[in-house]
Parts: structure tokens; sequence; C-alpha cells
């Protein structure tokens, strides 16, 4: 329990650390994993085992929200294999200059080996990547699935490799795994019997580590495709999301010791310091690859260049494609710690460039030339709103409420924006007005503005980051009318007033409203309910009015449910700040 102890003040120090300085959590857990080991203090036993269940259920959540049809698009599968070749063409030239000029652990080395290392590098990183995506709320954006399909194409790709080249390939018991087919039908009927809480998430972590991870391991596969294969059979299903979101905060944690066991790869020399932080100078070539050869897949600047930047980095794959060339005999054991360095050192710099991920998009996009609406595919190009009157982007709960209450009550024309396809094709099939496109996007911003009817925006998005990115561009377009936000804290309430919003409603003091009004109707119908809130109205204007000591309108809420402003926005919610 003292090396726990240890373990556990010296990773949250180290977080709160990377916190103060604006950098990911996640940074400092890498620097706390190499600060222990360089202290001295013994890798804990249980560690590993932390770090794998961490990546398991990782790997099991990208299946559950995986759209097979995903990795049959031309511009993952094309883009996969061609970011693989020139990746290894690029390395094998960047380390045979590295021992010409004259680093001894390069000397000699012939191209097979060069080879082996570059195919390490290629990889990029399904951990990191996703954390940056869920904290962008980004997995269902075009870049977002794009860059996860690449990530799974070059996870089974790591897969075959270490297959092929292990000691111990895969038994003939491998092909009994198609039984798993009809195997996800019973447990999908098992799954919809299981509730919710607890037990919901009890099943996903079993149905990941049993006919996942343990049946692939026993044949001889890895255990970690096996969690993703499970996911992606299970996808599609109710409550898929749901258990999503019960899983988050175990994956979260158990991740914790995936990054921190990074610390522990090997003895730290300075050579392997030097090479491994060198080798971050591939990653701009790399991410330049990356866009181009989306670019010609016909996609948009902006979508080219997220999913660049958000692959610049170095996979924990590469660790275990090393440490299996080290154990056949085929690479130096310093080499462990060379690709360590590097992954870690990747994840520093793609953390710092990624945290204004958009902001440098935009800035790379306004450089070069761009191409007629029609030569772009078709999930990229513009989308007329002309004739909407409001907008409300973000079509989960809060944003469905919304629309429904400004065309039924209000009768304004609204469309709502989704960026989620799966959720756009439900949504049209009950009746919405809905565009597929990211909000977070500017040249999206700039087709509002030309629409020219639009006079109210909500931002209903679930990620406080998401809504505040989307507010910084309708801002930045030229947006003039009304614009609405949920924040879910006070601190985020009062972050997108400074930047612009009119209008915040904060979720929580909202449904506690809504619940009491709904109390109220059934207890006393719906009828006498208003006419209390109707009563109470008046008195609260009067004696605000008549000065009476004492009673006052709360600064930071409005009533219940009013007529519109003048700008046409709905005022209900709390609390309610004015820009």
């Amino acid at each position: 329990m003292a090396t726990a102890a240890i373990f556990l003040v010296a990773t949250v120090a180290a977080g709160l650390g990377a916190v103060l300085l604006r950098l990911p959590p996640l940074v400092g857990f890498l620097v706390a994993g190499f600060a222990l080991h360089a202290a001295g203090v013994q890798e804990p036993a249980y560690l590993e085992t932390v770090a794998d269940l961490g990546v398991t259920l990782l790997l099991f959540g990208i299946g559950l929200k995986l759209d097979v049809k995903t990795l049959l698009r031309r511009d993952v599968w094309f883009t996969t294999v061609a970011h693989l070749l020139v990746s290894v063409a690029i390395a094998v030239g960047f380390l045979g200059l590295l021992g010409v000029v004259g680093f001894s652990m390069l000397k000699g080395e012939g191209l097979g080996v060069l080879a082996l290392l570059g195919l390490a590098l290629s990889f990029s990183s399904t951990v990191f990547v996703v954390k940056v995506l869920d904290g962008r709320s980004d997995q269902s954006a075009l870049y977002g699935r794009i860059a996860i399909g690449v990530l799974v194409m070059q996870d089974i790709i790591a897969v075959v490799f270490l297959s092929v080249s292990s000691d111990h390939p895969p038994s003939p018991w491998a092909f009994a795994l198609v039984l798993l087919f009809p195997a996800a039908w019973l447990l999908r009927k098992v799954w919809s019997k299981v509730g919710h809480g607890e037990l919901q998430a009890l099943f996903g972590v079993a149905v990941a580590l049993g006919p996942g991870y343990a049946l692939f391991d026993a044949v001889g596969l890895k255990g970690d495709l096996g969690a993703l294969v499970m996911g992606m059979l299970l996808a599609g299903h109710p409550a898929a999301t749901e258990l999503s979101r019960n899983l988050f905060t175990v994956k979260e944690l158990l991740l914790v010791g995936f990054f921190v066991s990074i610390g522990f790869s090997g003895e730290l020399t300075w050579q392997a310091a030097a090479v491994g932080l060198l080798l971050l100078l591939m990653l701009p070539l790399q991410a330049v690859v990356t866009a181009v050869l989306l670019r010609l897949m016909r996609l948009r600047k902006r979508t080219a260049i997220l999913s660049g930047l958000v692959l610049a980095n170095y996979s924990e794959f590469g660790l275990i494609v090393v440490a299996v060339g080290s154990q056949t005999g085929l690479l130096h054991d310093e080499w462990l710690v060379v690709l360590a360095v590097a992954v870690a050192a990747s994840f520093v710099l793609s953390s710092a460039i990624n945290t204004r991920g958009n902001e440098f998009a935009m800035s790379l996009a306004r450089r070069f030339p761009s191409k007629p609406n029609e030569w772009l595919h078709r999930e990229e190009r513009l989308i007329d709103v002309s004739g909407a009157e409001a907008l409300v982007l973000g079509m989960g709960r809060v944003g469905r409420g919304a629309v429904r209450q400004l065309r039924d009550d209000y009768g304004m024309d609204v469309v709502g924006v989704e960026h989620d396809p799966t959720r756009v094709i439900t949504l049209r099939a009950e009746g919405f007005t809905v565009v597929q496109a990211d909000a977070t996007d500017i040249e999206f911003w700039g087709r509002v503005r030309s629409a020219g009817a639009v006079r109210l925006a909500i931002l209903a998005m679930p990620f406080h980051a998401a809504n505040l990115i989307a507010l910084s561009q309708l801002r930045a377009s030229g947006f003039e009318g009304t614009v609405a936000a949920v924040a879910r804290y006070d601190d985020d309430a009062a972050e997108l007033e400074r930047h612009g919003a009119d209008a915040v409603f904060h979720l929580y003091g909202t449904a506690g409203l809504a619940l009491a009004d709904e109390a109220a109707e059934a207890a006393l119908g719906y009828d006498a309910a208003e006419r209390l809130r109707d009563a109470q109205a008046e008195r609260r204007s009067a004696a605000s009015s008549d000065g009476e000591p004492g009673v006052s309108e709360p600064s930071d809420s409005e009533p219940d449910v009013t007529e519109p402003d003048a700008s046409g926005s709905p005022t209900s919610g709390e609390p309610v700040t004015r820009g």
C-alpha cells in the first residue's frame, strides 16, 4: 500500500502541475512515470494489469461507437496504407541519416532493422487520439470518424504483424471465433435484461474481458483486438451510449496506469533520450502526408489538417512492435527506451498543439487555395440553411426540446445542426429538420451568415468546449443575432458570457424549475398552476416597483416561462445572464 500511495500522490501532483501549465493531465502522468523510475521507485506488479485493463476498456468503448462501414471508406483504408508506406520510407531515410551523423546505436544497422523501426513509428496512438476527440466531443465529427477508422486499421495491421512475427502463431482454434457473431445476438438479449447502473457497467467489463480479451488471447491473438471486436459486434444496441458513458470514469482512471507505465519501459540513457527526441522531427512530415492524402480524397482543408494534427503522435503499439523485435533478436533492448521517450514526448507535443487544434487548422487552411463546393466530397459540401429563423446546435435531448419549444410554441422555422450521421437520419425520420454539419467549422458559419434570416442560435452541445468553440466561430463570422447556450457549471456559464453569449442557461437549475412546474401541474392541474405563476409574478413585480424592503428581483434569474424578448429568443431558464 505504501508504494501505491507514493504512485498516487506523485501522479496527482504531476497531473495538477500539467493542468496549471495549461496542458492535459496525461502529460503529467507521463512525467510522473519517468520521474518515479528515475528515483528508483519499484514498479508495482499490478501496474501493467491496470494499464492493460484501461486499454482494453478503451478499445471496447471504441467498438461500441464504431460504424464498420467507416473502415470501407476509401479515405480511411487508402490513407492508412499510403500513410504507412510513406512513413516507413521517411523513417528509414531519417534513421539512416542519424547513423551517418554519428549515433552509435544506428551504425551498421541494415535496411530490415530500419524498416521495422519505421513500421513501429508509423502508428498513431489510439489511446491518445480518442482522449483528444473525447475532450472535444468530436468522435462523431467527420475528421474524428476518419481518424478512428485509420487507428482501427493501424491496430489491425499491428496485430497481423505481431501474430506473424510471434514465436507462438495463432492457434487453429482462432477460426472458431466466427461463432462470436451468433453469440453476440444472445449477448444483446442478455444486455436488454440487465437494466441500468452498476450491473450494466459490470456486464460491459465482463464482455470486454471475457469473450473479448480472454478468448482472443487463448487462441494466440491480441486480447485488445478481441475487446474491440466485441464492442463492434454489440454496437447499435439502444443502450450502447449509456454503457459507454457508465464505463467512462473507470476507463479514464485505469488509463492513468497506462501513461505512468510508459516511464518504466527501461533504463534511460542520454543517447536513447536524444534519439527519441530527434524522432519528433518526423511528426510534422507525417502530419503533412496525412493531410495531403485526405485532401486528395476531396476533403476540405480544415478536415484534412485536423486529421493530420490529431494523428501526429507515436503509438503504444510501436512499443509492442519494438518489444517483439527485441525478444526475437532483431533489435537491441535500448530501442525500447528510445521508443518510450519518443511516444511520451510526442504526447506532450501533440497535446500542446491539439489544445488549439481548431485555431491552427483554420490558420493553416487560409494559406492554401480553396476548391469549388461541387469538387468536395458529398459530406464536406457547405450547407444551405436559408429560410431558417433559428439554429439549434447539438440535437441531443436538450437540443430536441429547444427545437420543439421554438417550433411549436413560438412558431419559428428551426433547423437543427448535428454532426453524427446516424442521429441525423433518426431525427429526420422523427420529423425534425436537421442538417449534418460541424458547428465548430468556420466555413459552416460563413454559410449561416449568408442565409441572412437566422436571428437566434442555441448552443446545446453536451460538451462545454464544443459550445465555446462554436460561439467563437459564430461571433467571428459576423453573426449579430441572439446567441443562447447551455452550461453545467457556474464557471462555464461565466466563460460563455465573456465570449459573447446573450443568454446562458444552467442545466441543473433549469431541471429544478421544470421539475417544480411538472409537480405543481400534476397536483393542481395546468390551469390552476398557470394562474398561481401569473399571480406570483405580479406580486414580485408590484413589490419591486413599490420598493418594498427585503424583496427584490434576483439579478441572475427570470420568470419560469415568459414571452420571447425583443430579439425573439425565449427567456426561460436559470440562471440567465445577458450580454
